[in-house]
């Protein structure tokens, strides 16, 4: 854990605005690792940040500095993450979604909060949008970013996007039915081997950093205890689906909470789902765009239009 602590801090140490990073402690004993970029700026609702699956706070050094100019920016590691805490999940697939749902509001209300605007990547977007579900009067937009967990399995094979090689690598081993296999994996991997998996996550962060600190941070990130990557596994049908997909709950959240859905136009992950939400919610505010440029992560690939876009929004709150 402190060659994650000390990879984060050369990440951290890149940001202009002021920001501060701590635990913030829960309850029941669990510890949230979070960071708050320009904790002055009270005057706007926050934007609360969630990232994906094997992701953690380092991942949005591209865009907190622009986005926390006129108002406060928090993020932080999901439970079983990063430098989170990482718990024993239920091994349930509702009990696991649960788990992580309720650890977000518990640490909003540590943090004491009263609303955001809430933003989910992938995994942090199937979270965040559970988290609308249950806690609308919390969220004043819910903005999901080439979220994942939507799509029923389509009864075509052709409608499945061909993945890139590191979700066929990482979906082989989260196939098998000991989810031990994972710990082993994480295990061997060096940064060198992120670096195959994730070949372009250099050129990504190219204006921040020459060498390797982004994949040492990913590798950093996921040669912990996997307990992140376990619920996770208990939460899926195949690594682009899940067991209880959100297309079949989103009519669920409250019809005043605005939902904007970002995609990569070259992303691997189908950007259908937008045109299917906006079905399910008629009489919502629901809209979907794409980003040229862009694949999975589109915060990284096209930082500069995803923070305009992201701007945008917020300032439309507020």
């Amino acid at each position: 854990m402190s060659q994650l602590k000390n990879v984060e801090a050369k990440i951290l140490q890149c940001l202009q605005n002021k920001f501060l990073a701590r635990y913030v402690s829960l309850p029941n004993q669990n510890k949230i690792w979070t960071v708050t970029v320009s904790p002055e700026q009270t005057d706007r609702t926050p934007l609360v940040m969630v990232h994906g699956f094997g992701g953690g706070v380092g991942l949005w050094i591209l865009n907190m500095d622009s986005l926390s100019v006129r108002r406060t920016l928090h993020t932080f590691d999901l439970l079983g993450f990063g430098r989170s805490s990482r718990p024993t999940f239920p091994r349930d697939p509702e009990g696991a979604e649960d788990e992580f749902v309720t650890s977000i509001e518990t640490w909003r209300e540590t943090m004491g909060i009263p609303s955001m605007i809430l933003l989910g990547h992938s995994l942090g977007g199937f979270l965040a949008t559970s988290y609308s579900i249950k806690y609308p009067e919390r969220v004043k937009h819910l903005i999901l970013v080439d979220l994942w967990g939507f799509s029923l399995w389509p009864a075509d094979p052709s409608e499945i996007r061909a993945p890139p090689t590191w979700v066929k690598a990482v979906a082989s081993v989260l196939g098998r039915s000991n989810p031990l296999a994972v710990l082993r994996v994480a295990g061997s991997w060096e940064p060198g081997v992120v670096q195959q998996f994730w070949p372009d996550f250099k050129r990504k962060f190219a204006d921040f950093f020459e060498d390797d600190a982004t994949s040492e941070y990913i590798y950093h990130c996921n040669a912990q205890d996997p307990s992140g990557e376990t619920a996770f596994k208990a939460m899926m049908e195949s690594f682009g689906w899940a067991r209880r997909p959100m297309l079949e709950r989103i009519h669920l959240i409250r019809k005043d909470v605005p939902i904007t859905m970002i995609y990569g136009a070259n992303t691997w992950i189908g950007t259908s789902t937008g045109k299917k939400v906006k079905m399910q919610r008629p009489d919502s505010y629901v809209r979907d765009m794409e980003i040229e440029g862009a694949s999975h992560h589109v915060y990284a690939d096209q930082q500069h239009i995803f923070n305009a876009v992201v701007e945008e929004i917020c300032d439309s709150v507020d």
